[in-house]
C-alpha cells in the first residue's frame, strides 16, 4: 500500500509551459493537493533570465532534452537537432520569447476538424486570461494576466533596416501581430517582465510555490502512468537512482510536449499495439494515434555579411551581460535577438491567412547559432507556416531514459507543396535583402552563397539546410473522431482520469510560433478538470 503522503489530487507530469500553467490553477484550491514532476532542474541559470542568454543556452546541456531526429530522406538524410526545454518552464525557458497566438481561422479549422469547441470565439477569453499586455487590455489582449507581454527595451539597428526593407518590398508595416490585421512586417512583442523573460515558470509557477498544496519535484523522469482497471491512477518515476509510486486521486495530466508526452503513453501501453509488443509492452490500449500527426515548422535561414560592425556577432557576452544587471535589465542583455519579423502571403497562398513566417536576426546564425562565423552579418529566418507532411514519434526502447525516435518526415507530402513553398520562402527572404534599405549594409552572400540561383539550385539549398523552427505538435491529436487521441476535453480515449494538456494536442499547426497557444490551451483545461464553465 502505498504511503498516504505519497497520495495527490493531481499529478502533472512535465512542468513546462502546460504543466506550470496546471500547477497554478489546480492548486488555487488550497484544498486540492497537487504534484507537479519535472525531468529537468529548477530555473536557476541566470542565461535563462537574461533574454539575450537564449544564445548561450543552446550548448547548455542541463536544460535542454537536445533532441535529433532520425535521418531526413529528404533533407539530404540529415539529422536535425531539436532542442526542447528540460527544465522548469519546459521550451518557454529556452526560447526566443516571441508572443503570436495566430489567427481566428487557425482555431475555426481545428474546430471544423472534430476539435468541438475550440474555435475562435471559444479560445479568445483563454488568451486574454493568460494575457498581461503591457500595452493594455482591449478586446484582444488581456491586460493583466500572468504572462507578461511586452514590447523590447532594446532593439539593434539591423532589425530596423529589416522593417524598413519589408516595407519596400511591399509589406505593410505592423505593430502588433496579435491585432486585427497578422500580416505585415514589424518587430514581434515578447515574454517579457521589465526586461527579463517571462517564461511559464515566472509567470504562473513563481506566485504558486509558495503554496503548501503544491509538491514540485525536479529531476524526476516519469517512467510510467499507472493504469489500473481502465483508469490511471498514477505515475512512477525516477529520482536519484531510485523509483517512487505516487497516486492520483482524480486524474493524472500528462504535459511532456509533442515528444515526450505519446513517448509516455507507449510507455504505459497506450499506442500502436504491434509497435508496443515489439518492445515488451503489455497493451492497455491500442491507439494508432499516439505518436502520429507529428508536425513542425520547417525553416530555411538566408545569411549575409554586413560591411558594417553593428551586428550581435561580435559583442562580448561578459560585456552584455555586465551592463544588462548594471543598468536595470536594458541594453542588448534585453533583446530577444529574434527582434523583427513578419507574415506575408505568397503567391501560393489558398486563403486570405498569410502563409509565410520571418523572424529576423541581427547576427548570422547558421546551424542554431552553433557554428560561429568570422565577421558581422545578419540571418532571415522564413517558415512555410501550413506544411502538408506528417511525421511520426516511435520508441527506440521500453526505458524511460532512451530517447524516442523522431521522423519528422519533412517535406515528404505527395504533391512536393511544401518544397515549393520553402523555395519560395527563399525567394522571398532574397527579395527583401535584395532592398535599398540594405545597401549600406550589404556584404557578400553567405548561405546561398550566388543570388541567382535557379529553382533547382534553391530546392537543393533548402535540403542541405533547412531546420526547425522549433514548433513541433500534433502527436496526441485531439478530435471527435474515434482514431484521434485525446478528445475535446483532452480525456485520453479508452482510458479514465488521464488527460493530455500541452502542444501534442494541436489537430494542426498555427500560423505562428506555439508558445501561446500551448498556454492558452492549458488555461482552458484547468476549467475542463474542474468543471468550470468557459470564460
Amino acid at each position: 500500500m502505498p504511503d498516504p503522503a505519497q497520495r495527490y489530487d493531481y499529478i502533472i507530469i512535465g512542468a513546462g509551459s502546460a504543466g506550470c500553467v496546471l500547477a497554478n490553477r489546480l492548486s488555487e484550491n488550497p484544498a486540492t493537493k497537487v504534484l507537479l514532476l519535472e525531468a529537468g532542474p529548477r530555473d536557476w541559470h541566470p542565461f535563462i533570465h537574461m533574454p539575450a542568454g537564449l544564445a548561450k543556452l543552446v550548448g547548455q546541456k542541463g536544460v535542454n532534452w537536445n533532441y535529433d531526429t532520425a535521418p531526413e530522406p529528404q533533407l539530404d538524410h540529415r539529422m536535425l537537432w531539436w532542442p526542447r526545454g528540460k527544465v522548469l518552464g519546459g521550451s518557454s525557458s529556452i526560447n526566443a520569447m516571441c508572443y503570436i497566438r495566430g489567427v481566428p481561422g487557425d482555431y475555426d479549422d481545428w474546430a471544423s476538424q472534430g476539435a468541438a469547441d475550440w474555435d475562435w470565439a471559444n479560445v479568445l477569453p483563454y488568451f486574454k486570461r493568460s494575457e498581461g499586455n503591457r500595452r493594455g487590455g482591449d478586446a484582444l489582449h488581456g491586460g493583466d494576466g500572468p504572462l507578461t507581454v511586452s514590447d523590447l527595451r532594446y532593439t539593434n539597428p539591423l532589425s530596423h533596416v529589416f522593417v524598413a526593407a519589408g516595407r519596400e518590398t511591399g509589406f505593410a508595416q505592423n505593430g502588433d501581430f496579435n491585432g486585427p490585421q497578422q500580416q505585415g512586417v514589424g518587430f514581434y512583442q515578447v515574454t517579457q517582465r521589465d526586461g527579463a523573460r517571462c517564461s511559464a515558470a515566472v509567470a504562473y509557477l513563481d506566485p504558486a510555490k509558495p503554496r503548501p498544496n503544491l509538491h514540485i519535484r525536479t529531476g524526476a523522469l516519469a517512467r510510467r502512468i499507472l493504469i489500473e482497471n481502465g483508469r490511471a491512477v498514477g505515475a512512477v518515476f525516477g529520482h536519484e537512482g531510485r523509483e517512487t509510486e505516487v497516486r492520483a486521486e482524480r486524474e493524472v495530466l500528462l504535459s511532456g510536449g509533442a515528444i515526450n508526452s505519446p513517448q509516455l503513453l507507449m510507455l504505459s501501453g497506450i499506442g500502436p499495439a504491434a509497435e508496443l509488443r515489439e518492445h515488451g509492452i503489455d497493451v492497455a490500449v491500442d491507439a494508432p494515434g499516439v505518436g502520429a500527426n507529428l508536425q513542425d515548422h520547417l525553416d530555411i535561414c538566408t545569411l549575409q555579411h554586413s560591411t558594417q560592425p553593428v551586428s550581435y556577432d561580435r559583442v562580448s557576452d561578459a560585456v552584455i551581460a555586465f551592463n544588462y544587471y548594471l543598468r536595470g535589465r536594458r541594453g542588448p542583455g534585453s533583446s530577444n535577438i529574434a527582434e523583427a519579423g513578419g507574415f506575408v502571403r505568397s503567391r501560393y497562398a489558398p486563403d486570405e491567412r498569410a502563409d509565410v513566417q520571418f523572424h529576423f536576426v541581427p547576427a548570422m546564425l547558421d546551424d542554431h547559432g552553433r557554428r560561429r562565423l568570422s565577421g558581422d552579418g545578419y540571418t532571415l529566418h522564413a517558415c512555410f507556416l501550413r506544411p502538408r507532411s506528417r511525421g511520426r514519434i516511435r520508441l527506440n526502447g521500453a526505458d524511460p531514459a532512451t530517447k524516442a525516435r523522431i521522423e519528422a518526415n519533412y517535406l515528404s507530402d505527395a504533391e512536393g507543396f511544401d518544397l515549393k513553398m520553402m523555395v519560395e520562402c527563399a525567394k522571398l527572404s532574397r527579395e527583401i535583402f535584395a532592398q535599398k534599405a540594405f545597401d549600406p549594409y550589404r556584404g557578400t552572400p553567405i548561405f546561398p552563397a550566388r543570388s541567382d540561383l535557379s529553382d533547382a539550385e534553391l530546392a537543393d539549398f533548402v535540403r542541405a539546410k533547412a531546420e526547425t523552427v522549433y514548433h513541433p505538435i500534433g502527436t496526441c491529436r485531439m478530435g471527435g473522431d474515434d482514431a484521434s487521441v485525446v478528445d475535446p476535453q483532452l480525456r485520453v480515449r479508452g482510458v479514465e482520469g488521464l488527460r493530455v494538456v500541452d502542444a501534442s494536442v494541436m489537430p494542426n499547426l498555427i500560423g505562428g510560433n506555439t508558445n501561446a497557444p500551448t498556454i492558452m490551451i492549458a488555461e482552458r483545461a484547468a476549467d475542463l478538470i474542474r468543471g468550470l464553465p468557459a470564460s
